[in-house]
């Protein structure tokens, strides 16, 4: 599967086009909404949340409640487009209204794609950066990732992302009873967290971040289980799929490292402590008695779950700005300031779920390959029985 995006953060809408999905699955608008209230809640998050209510309109691709195999269209309207017609407006701007209209930017703020990308492509106005490199992206993401993830559930594969750390307190509270638990445990939580005494301290830190003009990031961690083992491949590196999970995890605005299990904590252990003892009993067929390595051996899955991890840096749009270099005078000045959160790891915490989601799916699909669903769900049930009794 793929799917491609369009739009800018004050565009009139964004925009994604998903190809690959197998005729037959059940889907609704219903379905990704509720992915995409749930991107726009946490703890630290701006105003923008208040102006805009996301919502999808399924735009080809469905009939009836089920996908007809052809790409499927989806739209997500800006609810603020109404306030930059002119600003982002499409038509040539007369030349007495260029100053009025266009907000040029020429300062770009440390942190943020502006001055890479006004390089790149030449741009004079870095706004025509900086409303495209915008994480309101993700919110089309988040939407593609919501059709993934409803093709995995009813393949029984759950994913679920939540948050670990926030501005250097770590949650203590490691253990959950089922997935259904971490889900409802943290999706109460108003920054996604499972230890309830972290949390109260998390959004004490956001508080102090916010009133000192700052912003902190964090760690997220995203567990999947269902998957089915050996998916993915060893053969070629573009196959590994934990390779995969890594990219999509770096390509969110802000992440900057990404770890499976315990990660770089098994730089500091010898390898009795690190790799997972494989055992067999006649109800589970093949497991390992721990996970250390995150539900991955040799790129491929392993049939324990899934646990990666994301980081996630602060974000660089803050009100009390660093300083920076004028494009246009080369003098310096203190950074320009667009609307921002103090912290948004709750939200991508949301984001990272829904990214690994897409690339499972899409793993699953070019492996297993079949142009109805239900051929589908008879081939992965067939597969995880094969895996059981091997």
């Amino acid at each position: 599967m793929r799917y491609l995006t369009s739009g800018e953060s004050h565009g009139p809408q964004l925009t994604t086009i998903i190809e690959g999905l197998p005729a037959g699955l059940p889907l609704l608008e219903t379905d990704i909404n509720e992915s995409l209230a749930r991107r726009q809640k946490g703890y630290g998050r701006g105003r923008r949340m208040q102006i805009e209510k996301d919502t999808v309109q399924i735009t080809s691709g469905v009939r009836h409640g089920y996908t007809l195999g052809s790409p499927v269209g989806l739209v997500v309207e800006n609810d603020d487009w109404k306030h930059w017609t002119k600003i982002m407006g499409q038509a040539p701007i007369e030349p007495e209204e260029l100053e009025e209209v266009k907000r040029k930017i020429t300062r770009p703020r440390p942190g943020h794609a502006d001055l890479n990308g006004a390089v790149k492509y030449g741009h004079r106005d870095m706004r025509n950066v900086l409303e495209r490199s915008s994480a309101r992206e993700t919110t089309v993401r988040v939407a593609a990732g919501a059709v993934a993830k409803k093709l995995l559930s009813s393949l029984g594969i759950e994913v679920v992302g939540h948050v670990v750390e926030i501005g250097g307190i770590v949650s203590n509270v490691k253990s959950y009873s089922s997935m259904e638990e971490l889900k409802t445990i943290t999706e109460e939580s108003p920054v996604r967290c499972l230890d309830s005494v972290a949390a109260e301290e998390m959004m004490v830190a956001i508080d102090n971040a916010k009133k000192n003009g700052d912003s902190i990031g964090g760690v997220v961690e995203v567990v999947v289980e269902g998957m089915p083992s050996g998916v993915g491949s060893y053969v070629h590196y573009d196959r590994k799929l934990d390779a995969k999970l890594a990219y999509a995890m770096l390509s969110i605005n802000a992440f900057k490292g990404v770890e499976f299990g315990i990660g770089f904590e098994a730089a500091r252990k010898p390898g009795s402590q690190v790799h997972d003892e494989i055992a067999w009993s006649e109800e589970k067929g093949y497991y390992r008695k721990t996970n250390n390595l995150g539900g991955f051996e040799g790129g491929m899955t392993t049939g324990m779950p899934i646990v990666v991890k994301g980081v996630m840096k602060p974000i660089p749009t803050l009100y009390k700005p660093l300083e920076s270099v004028d494009i246009d005078t080369k003098e310096p000045f203190n950074a320009s300031i667009e609307r921002s959160d103090s912290c948004a790891v709750p939200a991508a915490a949301v984001v990272a779920e829904h990214v690994i989601a897409w690339e499972l799916a899409s793993a699953i699909v070019e492996q297993f390959y079949a142009d109805r669903f239900e051929t589908l769900k008879d081939i992965i049930a067939d597969q995880k029985r094969y895996a059981k009794e091997f």
